[in-house]
């Protein structure tokens, strides 16, 4: 089975933002997360920084209704 990366972002200049976004989350949950390949992450550790993204999303769109 290959392992093949399906995560493009839509809009390619947001990647930079995405990216910063990304770091912003794992410091917020303490995860020490670094630029390019985080393999070494565990699972919990990779859903915390992923939830957390999506908890600051969610806040965010609530705050704009």
């Amino acid at each position: 089975m290959s392992s093949k990366n399906n995560n493009k972002i839509n809009v390619p200049e947001a990647r930079a933002a995405m990216d910063k976004f990304k770091m912003e989350a794992a410091a917020e949950v303490g995860v020490n997360l670094k630029e390019g390949y985080n393999g070494d992450l565990s699972s919990r550790e990779a859903g915390s920084v992923g939830g957390q993204m999506v908890k600051k999303m969610i806040e965010s769109y609530e705050k704009n209704l």
